[in-house]
This record gives structure tokens, sequence and C-alpha cells, in this order.
């Protein structure tokens, strides 16, 4: 993955220089012009960036550039350099769907992508300061994690990081908005217009069940944008930060009692991502909160929640493994009913002082990559002694069974 990278200089006062990102839509191209201005009076000396696929093109710059397969390198000169690009908004997530499009009426895409991974060089002492701005189409409008629709310099900073991406989900278009401050986060849900969304349904079903949410994962964003679209989209839902897809056909809760919406956002709270053999943490953890913030909620009753268990635990027998690159189907059913087994282990362990909640805080408060180590460490210190549910020897063995339900 690519990331900034700093020249060594001694400690200094920290020096600002603008990076712009000014967007062009072009609905009957499908792509967006990008132009990337840097403003300062010291700027980064280089920038890479790796272009993989067909995803972006033609590129051009006021200043040196250079052109190697996949990657791109910028040298900015003095004190601005301005570089430009277009960006096929179109992307077919397989077997089929799209997880990025843009049609006459409206587009839908991430942040992330805008921009390819990019590795910067720049003195220690350099921050950018971000922001966003779009050229639109005639009655478009365009809603980002950031801000709200309509407005005109979008701007965007993350503290941990020295040159920013955009980041989240946007959707941009003919689109209908509703807002409510739900438990403390600014909470917007967005739609094409036209689309068969539920926007009102949906900021009533977070208002039960955000505040349970809230209560496990303290660190949740601010902000939040939920945005739904409908067909050709992918008939699922995706996470991104601050922001969450998902396709309007999808329920609010399922026949199986739990909720893809929720799911997505736990994701969100989390930040976290497995490395090759635990996807299963991360998929299963999202898979148990979203069903648990359900039951905490009082949006199913403690029947309903047990018979999912107990569904759960069925499909978790077409899982031999659950160490395997993706975790989907009876791989993080067989996941959620691990976390299960270990909740209840901690509770025991404690008695009844600690649970899943304080180990899923740790991976809260860490973030970024998770292994099974790490989640055997947390769930070691939370219930001061190792976590059997988390060993390595019970996740290769048969299924594990869930314990009654509290």
């Amino acid at each position: 993955m690519f990331s900034v990278l700093l020249c060594p200089l001694a400690q200094a006062a920290t020096e600002y220089y603008d990076t712009e990102y000014r967007l062009t839509f072009h609905p009957e191209q499908h792509i967006i012009s990008v132009e990337i201005r840097l403003k300062g009076d010291e700027l980064p000396s280089r920038l890479r960036f790796k272009a993989v696929g067909d995803l972006y093109r033609n590129f051009s710059s006021t200043d040196s550039l250079q052109k190697s397969g996949s990657e791109v390198e910028w040298t900015p000169q003095g004190k601005f350099s301005r570089l430009q690009y277009d960006f096929v908004v179109d992307h077919q997530r397989k077997p089929h769907g799209f997880d990025s499009l843009m049609t006459d009426k409206w587009a839908v895409f991430r942040g992330e992508k805008l921009v390819p991974p990019i590795a910067v060089t720049a003195k220690k002492k350099l921050q950018a300061r971000s922001s966003l701005t779009a050229t639109l189409p005639p009655n478009w409008s365009m809603i980002t994690p950031y801000a709200g629709t309509n407005e005109k310099i979008i701007r965007f900073n993350n503290a941990r990081k020295r040159f920013d991406r955009p980041q989240g989900w946007i959707l941009a278009g003919d689109i209908g908005t509703r807002s409510e401050i739900v438990a403390g986060i600014q909470t917007t849900v967005a739609a094409p217009t036209g689309d068969n969304a539920r926007r009102q349904d949906t900021l009533a079903f977070l208002n039960w069940t955000l505040p349970k949410l809230l209560e496990i994962f303290p660190q949740f964003p601010r902000r939040i944008l939920v945005v739904f679209a409908g067909d050709p989209m992918w008939r699922g839902g995706l996470s991104g930060p601050g922001s969450v897809f998902v396709h309007s056909d999808r329920p609010l809760i399922s026949e199986n009692r739990t909720s893809t919406l929720l799911h997505e956002l736990v994701h969100v709270a989390l930040g976290i991502h497995g490395d090759e053999e635990s996807d299963w943490i991360v998929e299963g953890i999202a898979e148990y909160y979203s069903l648990e913030t359900l039951r905490r909620s009082k949006s199913i009753d403690q029947q309903r929640y047990e018979e999912s268990l107990r569904s759960l635990e069925k499909w978790a027998r077409r899982s031999p493994n659950l160490f395997v690159p993706n975790s989907s189907g009876a791989t993080t059913a067989r996941a959620v009913i691990a976390f299960k087994q270990a909740d209840d282990e901690i509770r025991a362990a404690t008695h009844g002082k600690a649970s899943l909640d304080d180990v899923a805080r740790q991976l809260e408060e860490t973030g970024g990559e998770v292994t099974l180590q790490s989640l055997q460490a947390a769930a070691e210190r939370v219930a001061g002694k190792p976590v059997i549910a988390f060993s390595r020897e019970r996740l290769t063995s048969g299924p594990p069974s869930a314990a009654p339900a509290r």
C-alpha cells in the first residue's frame, strides 16, 4: 500500500500548503475530470501515483510528469503546481452489479477511488490543508461524508496523515436527502430522486439502534452518511470512512434477523481489516454486532435473537475452516458463533464485569490490521486468561455451538 514518505529533518514548526481537488462531472462520458492543485511557499518534492488498470487516463501537468507502466511520478516546482487526469467512474463488482457508477441522472462512488494510491515525498514540517470542489451538470448536487449538499468548498483533514485523499462514499446528481442528529451524530440518508430508498424509515431505524451501537463503540464518527441506490448497483452493502452504501432493495432487518445497514456501520466504527487469514474476524464481528444491536435496542425480542443464533449455527456447519482470504456465507456465520461463545466465556471468567464489548473497543481504538494473534491478546487482557473460543485449535475443529443465549 502506498503511503506518505517523509524526508528526515530536525524538529521544525509546521508549514502548510493547500491541496485542492477540483472535480468536473461528465455523465455522457461516465468520467470525472480531476484537477489537483498544490499551492504554498514550499511543496512536496515528489508525488508517485499507482494508477493500476483503466480507471485513470490522460495525465498531464504544469510540471515534470514521468510515466512508467502503472506508475505516474509528478514533480512539483515553485509555489504552484497542477495535475490533471480523467477518472473512469463505472466499475463492476464481480460477479455482477456495480460498486461505482455514473448515469445521466446520478453518480455514486468512493472518494478514495478519485485519486490513485499515492506516495508523497515531503519535508517533515510540511502539512497539507485539503479541500474539494465540484463542477456539476445543471440541477445536480453532491453530498459527501464531510458536509451536506451544495457546499461550494468542502474542507477535510485527517490529523493522522500529512497528505489527504478524499474518503468515503459520495453521491452526486438529482438526489434527495434526509438529515437528523441521532444520539449526537449528524446523520444523513441520501439517494437518487425517484429511487425506492426508505430515507425516513432509515432515520427512524437509526434512532432506535444507533444509540446502542454507540454504547459499544464510543469513538464512532460524529458524522455519518448513508447512501442508497438501486439497480444496477451491487445488491449488498459496502462501508467507507464515515459512510456506507446499501442497495435500496436491502431490508433494514433481514428475515434472518441481521441488518446489512448495521453490519456496515460496525465496519465504520471499527475501521479494521484482516490479514490474509483473518477476514472472518472483520466480517464475523460486524455480523455479530448487527444482531446484538437489534437485540439490545429491542428491535427484535429474545426469542427471535435465539432463533437467529440457531439458524447461524446450522449454517456454520458448512464451513470447514475460518481461515480463508474472504469471509462470507457459512464462514461468517461460523465466525458469529465463535464471537458469541467468546462473549459467554469472557462474562463467565470476569463474573459479568467484562464482555466481548471490551475486546471490540480495544480493536476500535487500535484500528488498522487485525490478526488472530491480536484478537487473542485483546481477549486475554479482558478475560484475564486465554479465551478458548479464539484458540486456533477450536477455530479449525468442528464448528462451535452457541451457548444458551442471555
